[in-house]
Parts: C-alpha cells; sequence; structure tokens
C-alpha cells in the first residue's frame, strides 16, 4: 500500500550533542534527540529561601523539568544550598540553575556551596566584565563548572550584547563591499557570540557535551532567523524563548508563533515561556503555555486534552463552557498523582460539546466525550467512551457525574492490569 502524499508532522529533530543536567539520580537529558524539555524560572528574591523553595515547587508540580533562579547577590548564593535543602526535604528534586550577570565569577568563586547545589550555570557573555577582565572573569566561571561538572548555557541577549564584539562585527561589515543591513549586523552579531564563547570555553578545558547555546531576542520573526542560523552553524542543543514575550495574550500568542516554527523545523532542545504575570497572576502559566505548545504540536505529551467547542449561536447556555473548565482543571490537577500511578493516561482526549452540530462526532473521535444539549435541543447529554454511546447524562448534576465517568475510565484504562 502507497503512503499518503500529504505528509504530517514536524521534520526530524536536528542532530546535536547530548548534555546531561542532573541532580540526585535524576537525570534530564537535553539535545541528542531527547524530547524537548519545559524550562522556568522564578520571580522571587533568591534572598529568600523558603518562599523561593516554595515557588520551585510549584513550578516543578506543574511540569516544569528545569527551574532557573537568580543568583545576583553574597545573600542569594548563600540561600543557594538551603533552597535546595528544601526542595529535598520536600521531594522536589527538579534541577536547578543558576543565573549569573555581572559577578558570578565572583559569587561562584565565593560561595562554592552554591556553586555545588547548582546543576547548570546560565552566563550571558555580553555581561562579564568589559576590556581585559572579561575574558579572566568569563574563564573564572568556566572553571567552576569544570571543576564540579557542572553543564554551562552560553545565553547571548540581544539587550546585553558584547558591545566589543558588535564594534568587530560592525568594523568587518563596513569593509565589505555590499555593507549587510543593521538588522543583519545584529543577528551576525548574536550567534557569533555564542559559538566563539562556547569554542572558548572548550579551550578553557569544556567538555563539548557540557554546553547549551541560546541566543535571546524579543521579537518573532528575528528569532526565527537567528536560531535558523546557529542550528545551521553548531551543533550544540539549543535554548528556545523570546527574551521578553510580553503579559497575557499576546506573550502566548508571541512565544507560540515564534517557538512553533523553529519546533515543527526540528530546531530547539529546551524551551521557555518568558511570560509577564499580571498582577498577583499565578507564574506557573509559564510552565502551562510550554507544555500546551509541545503537545498540541504532538512533540510531548504532558496531561489529557481537553477539546471544546467555541460555542455559537445553538449554544446560548454556559453548561458547556463551565463543564469543559471543570474538566480541565481537574485533568491537570490530579496529573502530579495520575503521572506515576496510571502511566499513559497523559496521550487520553477528553471532548466537551455544547450542541448536536458536531457533538456526537467529535465525542467519537475522543477517549471520552459528551455532547450537551444547545439551545432548543433535548435536555440530554449523551455520553461516548472509545467511539460508542454508552450512557446519557439529565439533571442538574451532569458535571459532577461526567467526572466519575472520567475518573472510572482512567481507572480502568490506565491502572494496573489494564490493557490500554
Amino acid at each position: 500500500m502507497s503512503s499518503s502524499p500529504i505528509a504530517s508532522g514536524p521534520l526530524a529533530r536536528r542532530n546535536s550533542r547530548r548534555v546531561i543536567i542532573s541532580h540526585g539520580a535524576r537525570e534530564i537529558v537535553v539535545g541528542g534527540g531527547a524530547p524537548v524539555m519545559v524550562q522556568s524560572m522564578t520571580n522571587t528574591d533568591t534572598a529568600d529561601a523558603i518562599g523561593t523553595a516554595i515557588q520551585i515547587k510549584d513550578l516543578a508540580r506543574a511540569g516544569s523539568e528545569i527551574v532557573r533562579l537568580t543568583v545576583n547577590t553574597p545573600e542569594a548564593a548563600a540561600a543557594v544550598p538551603a533552597i535546595r535543602e528544601q526542595l529535598d526535604r520536600m521531594g522536589v528534586d527538579v534541577p536547578l540553575v543558576g543565573d549569573f550577570h555581572y559577578n558570578g565569577h565572583t559569587l561562584l568563586t565565593d560561595y562554592p556551596e552554591c556553586a555545588q547545589a547548582l546543576s547548570k550555570y546560565r552566563i550571558n557573555p555580553g555581561n562579564v566584565g568589559k576590556g581585559a577582565k572579561r575574558d579572566t572573569q568569563f574563564a573564572q566561571m568556566i572553571e567552576v563548572a569544570c571543576k564540579y561538572d557542572k553543564p554551562v548555557r552560553i545565553g547571548v541577549n540581544w539587550g546585553s550584547l558584547d558591545q566589543a564584539l558588535l564594534a568587530r562585527i560592525m568594523d568587518e561589515n563596513a569593509g565589505r563591499a555590499e555593507p549587510w543591513s543593521a538588522q543583519a549586523v545584529m543577528y551576525e552579531a548574536l550567534v557569533t557570540s555564542a559559538i566563539e564563547n562556547a569554542q572558548r570555553a572548550e579551550e578553557l578545558g569544556m567538555a563539548g557535551d557540557k554546553i547549551i547555546l541560546s541566543c535571546k531576542v524579543s521579537g518573532v520573526q528575528d528569532l526565527i532567523a537567528v536560531y535558523r542560523e546557529l542550528a545551521r552553524r553548531c551543533d550544540y542543543p539549543l535554548h528556545l524563548g523570546l527574551t521578553e514575550a510580553g503579559m497575557g495574550s499576546k506573550g502566548i500568542v508571541a512565544s507560540t508563533a515564534a517557538l512553533s516554527v523553529l519546533l515543527q523545523e526540528g530546531i530547539g532542545d529546551t524551551i521557555r515561556i518568558s511570560l509577564t504575570p499580571e498582577p498577583g497572576g499565578d507564574r506557573t502559566k509559564e510552565v502551562v503555555v510550554g507544555q500546551e505548545i509541545l503537545q498540541t504540536m504532538g512533540l510531548r505529551k504532558f496531561t489529557p486534552m481537553v477539546i471544546a467547542c467555541p460555542g455559537c449561536g445553538r449554544t446560548t447556555s454556559t453548561v458547556f463552557q463551565d463543564l469543559a473548565d471543570k474538566i480541565q482543571t481537574f485533568l491537570r490537577e490530579q496529573m502530579p498523582v495520575w503521572k506515576g500511578k496510571y502511566p499513559g493516561v497523559e496521550a487520553m482526549n477528553v471532548a466537551v460539546m455544547g450542541c448536536v452540530v458536531n457533538g456526537p462526532g467529535e465525542s467519537k473521535h475522543a477517549n471520552i466525550g459528551i455532547s450537551l444539549p444547545g439551545t432548543g435541543e433535548s435536555p440530554a447529554a449523551p455520553v461516548f467512551i472509545d467511539g460508542e454511546k454508552k450512557m446519557t447524562l439529565r439533571g442538574e448534576r451532569i458535571a459532577e457525574e461526567f467526572q466519575n465517568v472520567v475518573l472510572q475510565y482512567v481507572e480502568s484504562h490506565y491502572g494496573q492490569g489494564s490493557h490500554a
């Protein structure tokens, strides 16, 4: 039988080196064909060890596989071992990454317990020093990483680009018969900075399989262009993310637009969605968005997906909206327990539909689906399980009854002894 002429799915993953980030017995593999990892970052004062540990626990519980935290002062560096110990007591083994700017060479040298407690260091080559101090201070950080066998992410950022390197590339450009645009010069400076600093780290004794690169910008098209070139010119694993995605829907849309293009092309090994939290907002939202990008693209599976119709004039009742929200929240809240208890449950699909037009058909495509009555329809909600109508729910407790149906399905299909 010939294959379909219509191709689907992302392109083959880019061939990159394999980097291991570990804490205790837990190892996170980055690159080398491993699944794309979801990373997040705290926004607490790291010197507040308890508050930071609590936020890291929340991020890890939401599904963050790597958590980065700011290490910017002696107080912050001194708190890192206490944060690690608190997390270990809570049974949270997520690897921690220290984010260093300006004084990282001093903090890593003066606080060896901090250097050991971290699983990885993030170094911004534009912020390690100026002039003659730059090379020395960069070397100090790499030497500490080598001493404690820690991987590093060399993270270039267009908001803090090495000005000496930028000036060098501008001078080279001025000598061209046909000079590049200012935008092209900026792209080249970002890519060159990342690769040259990685090569410098290897010259200083760091193994090539201990290095991850990133070149972060804020524009969607800029990010795509820079990472395509970076991927073409090196085989280090790459961390993706807009440096400042923005707030609310803008940040989500921008991150999705940029990362989806690159991930579809097989580029990217870890991602972080840099959302600006709304006042009093939940920091874990950036984790959820990162997971949903990967899952909706078919690259990873994290939690059962809820398919719900958008509503129209046939669905003047908000019952299906309330039910979809309740079920989605219920599934995500259960995943920390279900992940170990019910292997494979993250691949389950649940449909919550609002009327007869697409309700029954969409419900049949899901593992479990419910078609709620639209305006003027019979007040009955047929439930479909694996494509077959199994029951009809009525009355005021449809939400609770359907939630129980979902729970029974999970137990029977993904529990011990099941053959799902």
